[in-house]
């Protein structure tokens, strides 16, 4: 990074007044090119120096490398190159009049710019008790010619200052990679999880010979309940995946009733019933807020509110909301497409049924939703809707 024009050495005032000026920006940025071009831009008008730069160890590659400027390509050069390499392998900072009289001088990067070095600073970064980089200025600008101890002084204290920052800077950038693979491996478990419940789900609808897409059916129209009723995106979520196994307990329950094509038997429809009980045991010693109201759905979902429901007579609000968001949304799939034992309700039809079960079977509001989008709600199930472009019907 290069300065141009005169100056004059700064006094401690106008030091601290631009170490005022640079910190807000420095603390605020964590990108690591954009900090070395802060940070020397900050060395540079402190010290006076033509040019500034930090280089930071590569030690996968065993180079020193630096960013002098925005969209400007890295530069990089040996560990043990010049001025920069002896402050590293040494710990010790260099302050020479004439670069072209010290042995140690790289003279190679003069060549190749066309560039002319005189006077040079260098400090090592040192960061828990570790060199981490070197701070280098070059030809001193201004009425003095060369660097002086004071210049050198400063250059230091920047030093320590820039070292703490790309440290801390660094460990963010740690955290942020940590965080995104967390997340990743969060969201595969999530898809792992989420993958177990369909199958888990899909049992007992493969065993009662029913279209094993009702429980996706469910979980799209509980979702759309949820969300006019206006639950929180958490829980919208929760229910959408929970709902698929409302039906679980039917593993519990023998094929040969099941698979009845005709009306149960009392004794039947007695063994029939006991489903939401088998559901609700299989599920209710999770600790998961998931599964905790997948067992909440497994054994209301069959509750009324009017409290004539099984299996335990709840009434009204003592019924589980997912659950009875969940009843709402299995009878009126289970009307409106064809099971074993019936063919699909015409539309009109399932609509007056869903109307007057309105405040007995289902509480008021979630069937005042159910009427207000009635559109909304039975598009999915008419020839072209949703569940038949989705494979679900």
């Amino acid at each position: 990074m290069s300065y141009q024009g005169n100056a004059t050495d700064l006094g401690d005032g106008e030091v601290a007044a631009l170490l005022f000026e640079y910190m807000p920006k420095i603390a605020a940025e964590h990108k690591t090119d954009s900090l070395l071009v802060l940070m020397a831009d900050l060395g540079r008008k402190i010290v006076q120096a033509d040019r500034c730069s930090l280089w930071l160890i590569d030690e996968e590659k065993n180079e020193l490398w630096t960013k002098v400027a925005h969209g400007v390509s890295e530069l990089r050069i040996p560990l043990s190159a010049g001025f920069v390499g002896y402050s590293l392998k040494t710990g010790e900072p260099v302050l020479v009049e004439d670069a072209y009289r010290d042995a140690r001088f790289d003279r190679r990067s003069d060549i190749k710019n066309g560039y002319h070095t005189t006077s040079v600073m260098t400090m090592p970064l040192e960061s828990d008790g570790r060199v981490m980089g070197v701070f280098q200025a070059i030809n001193k600008v201004g009425d003095n010619v060369f660097f002086s101890s004071k210049d050198l002084e400063r250059l230091k204290l920047i030093s320590v200052y820039s070292a703490k920052t790309i440290e801390s800077a660094f460990r963010a950038q740690k955290l942020e990679r940590y965080a995104g693979k967390l997340e990743r491996y969060t969201n595969e478990l999530k898809s792992a999880h989420m993958e177990l419940i369909r199958i888990l789900g899909e049992v007992s609808e493969f065993r009662s010979q029913e279209v094993g897409d009702h429980i996706h059916r469910v979980a799209e129209i509980s979702l759309k309940l949820a969300r006019y009723l206006g639950l929180s995106l958490e829980q919208q979520e929760l229910i959408f995946y929970a709902a698929p196994l409302h039906d679980l307990g039917k593993v519990g329950i023998p094929d040969v009733i099941l698979n009845k094509a005709g009306r149960l038997t009392p004794e039947e429809y007695s063994r029939m019933k006991a489903h939401s009980i088998i559901g609700r045991t299989l599920l209710r010693d999770s600790k998961t807020d998931l599964l905790c109201m997948a067992s909440d759905i497994a054994g209301a979902h069959h509750e009324r509110w009017d409290g004539m429901g099984y299996p335990d007579k709840l009434k009204g609000e003592e019924i589980p909301l997912a659950a009875r968001i969940c009843a709402v949304a299995d009878v009126l799939d289970a009307l409106s497409s064809p099971r074993c034992y019936k063919a699909a309700w015409p539309e009109d039809r399932v609509k007056e049924e869903m109307k007057n079960s309105r405040g007995t079977h289902f509480q008021p509001e979630l069937i005042d939703i159910l009427m207000e989008h009635w559109d909304d709600f039975f598009a999915c199930y008419r020839p072209g809707g949703e569940f038949t472009k989705k494979g679900l019907l």
